[in-house]
């Protein structure tokens, strides 16, 4: 067992950290590990520079059969509230973004079982042939998943086929919690760590891009979240396929998990520095203003971060639940970016930059 100043030695060092050293850092003070995770930052970014993204969250349905225990966005089959956009109401939100200078559309939905592959496939190749510029990225692993099963193809048949269509890049969404012990409660009926992984390996084969995210703050304990970075550090070694990780608090209201306690912003600003310490292969981390609020977002990037997520033109899974999310606006995240002491800069889906900012 190493002593602190060990410990710290060797975090500074760039050596690697065991999952049981990254466990012993919960009980560490914040302002050491906040110290430990910004030193670290400077070491990967040493030029100052914090991005952030102009993108889309498009919410093609929420008519889903996963019943996820955190979900207030989810309405089931049937029912009066369901929706499923159209390939022309889609198109035009593309197009509203593209207008405003934003480069990525994100595109995530419910498993809705009537919504055949083919639909997919159209819509992309739409956009695409449309809108050839814009970098789709979009679909979560569980989305994935479910198309597989419902069409009786592999992951990687299904994969093929979506980026044959144009699809650039897959998020990290339905991730949640990267354990079983923690998923059989939470999301059930949504597709499994393995098959998270998998889908994630598979689109990395395939020479795509993918973010890795976590969301946390209900019935986890620390070791579930370093049992969750364990996993993604694992499969970052072996593919490097990875380009950010993106860690982000659970928020209450509307959903089945009500009665936990919503994570605090100092626990927040632990996972996040903890993140950064952990997960020695990863390039970029995000800071989650949406929903830690700005002031919060900007103090994160003291705490390992380098990205401050998206100036996302709309939101609404999230919104569903009782908290409000307040979205900036390109100078909204350009001072604030500055007001913490660093160089703010517009980037792409694969965190390239696309402009800078005096």
């Amino acid at each position: 067992m190493k002593t602190q100043t060990e410990l710290y030695d060797k975090i500074l060092e760039g050596e690697r950290l065991t999952p049981e050293e990254a466990l012993n850092l919960f009980e560490e003070d914040l302002t050491i590990l906040g110290y430990l995770a910004n030193e670290v930052r400077k070491r990967l970014h040493p030029e100052n520079i914090v991005t952030f993204v102009i993108d889309r969250n498009v919410n093609y349905t929420n008519v889903c059969v996963a019943g996820c225990k955190f979900c207030a966005f989810q309405r089931k089959v049937g029912s009066s509230e369901g929706y499923t956009l159209s390939k022309e109401e889609v198109l035009r939100k593309v197009e509203e973004l593209l207008s405003w200078g934003g480069t990525t559309l994100l595109m995530q939905g419910g498993l809705n079982p009537d919504l055949p592959l083919s639909y997919y496939i159209d819509l992309i190749s739409s956009i695409k042939e449309k809108f050839p510029t814009v970098q789709v990225h979009s679909f979560s692993a569980p989305e994935v998943v479910y198309l597989s099963k419902i069409e009786r193809l592999s992951v990687k048949e299904v994969l093929q086929r979506l980026k044959s269509a144009g699809l650039d890049s897959l998020p990290g969404g339905g991730a949640e919690i990267l354990s079983k012990e923690v998923r059989s409660f939470l999301s059930p009926g949504k597709c499994g760590v393995e098959e998270w992984e998998l889908v994630h390996r598979t689109a990395h084969e395939l020479g795509m891009t993918s973010t890795a995210t976590m969301m946390f703050g209900h019935v986890e304990k620390p070791k579930h979240i370093v049992e969750h970075l364990e996993r993604v550090r694992r499969i970052q070694d072996q593919t490097g396929g990875f380009t950010a990780f993106i860690p982000w608090t659970f928020k209450k209201g509307n959903t089945q998990l009500d009665m936990v306690e919503e994570a605090s912003s100092t626990y927040y600003l632990k996972v996040l520095a903890i993140s950064r310490l952990y997960l020695d292969n990863f390039r970029n981390l995000q800071s989650s203003h949406v929903t830690q609020t700005m002031q919060v977002g900007v103090l994160g990037l003291h705490f390992g971060a380098n990205d401050l997520g998206s100036v996302m033109i709309e939101e609404n899974v999230i919104s569903s639940t009782s908290y409000k999310v307040k979205i900036p606006k390109v100078e909204d995240m350009v001072e604030a970016i500055k007001s913490a002491g660093f160089k703010p800069a517009q980037r792409d889906t694969y965190y390239r930059i696309v402009r800078l900012f005096d």
